[in-house]
């Protein structure tokens, strides 16, 4: 199977997110937004980022580009289940933050140290 394009991807993406109950987001005046671009940190791709600007306020970032590295030929229901892990991944980092709980980014340092001892 041929990538989903970039409009097809963004499409995946407000399924994903039209399937969570809209209660979740509440306070997530930045909406979802889906940027062509891959992003790294070291050899690992970022998929999707919850942001908090004083500027933007609180955001959730897709990046088109890391899931087209990392999925390039999967078939598409590994693209669709990719994309609702990481809708329902940043929202955890949103409901989180606004109960003042930083458990979710804990457990990611944890198993990046992990990973990075191997």
């Amino acid at each position: 199977m041929a990538k989903p394009t970039f409009d097809e991807f963004t499409e995946m993406v407000d399924e994903a997110v039209n399937r969570v109950p809209s209660y979740y987001y509440r306070c997530l005046n930045g909406g979802f937004n889906v940027l062509r671009k891959k992003k790294r940190e070291d050899e690992f791709y970022i998929m999707g980022e919850y942001v908090e600007d004083e500027h933007l306020g609180c955001l959730i970032v897709f990046y088109y580009g890391s899931f087209a590295a990392l999925l390039h030929d999967e078939p598409l229901e590994s693209w669709e289940q990719e994309i609702m892990d990481t809708v329902l991944h940043e929202l955890q980092h949103h409901l989180e933050s606004m109960a003042g709980c930083d458990d979710l980014a804990r457990r990611e340092i944890e198993e990046l140290e992990k990973t990075l001892r191997k």
